[in-house]
């Protein structure tokens, strides 16, 4: 199994086949996931997608479509939980309320491998 610390962080954030829409403060509270460098130190956006490894790894390749800039969109939609921070907290008490959704999802690849989500483009 290729293991490297990119793809091992794009996993830690954003593979979740398990995650519910209620989960969002233990899920990102459990894997520490933060926002170094920001005024709170809380993410203030962070999707889970509901589906195995290989679901969402087939994306940077037959399962996607290229958008450029080793950006590839889903040519499936995905179950997805959107976790986002509410006002005024700050690591590590961030609060999120969570918001199921199913839509295509854009990932940043690397040689075949997904290593980044990028939570501005919503295409439901």
């Amino acid at each position: 199994m290729h293991r490297w610390p990119r793809y091992q962080k794009f996993l830690n954030q954003h593979l979740g086949p398990h995650v519910n829409d209620h989960a969002c403060d233990r899920e990102i509270r459990n894997r520490d996931i933060t926002a170094p460098g920001t005024a709170n130190g809380c993410k203030e956006v962070n999707t889970f997608i509901q589906a195995n490894k290989n679901d969402i790894k087939v994306v940077c390749g037959k399962g996607g479509t290229p958008q450029g800039n080793n950006l590839f969109k889903s040519n499936q939609r995905f179950p997805l939980v959107t976790c986002k921070l509410q006002s005024g907290q700050r690591h590590p008490n961030c609060k999120y309320r969570g918001n199921k959704s199913t839509r295509y999802i854009v990932l940043g690849c690397d040689r075949g491998w997904p290593v980044h989500y990028e939570e501005g483009i919503i295409n439901a």
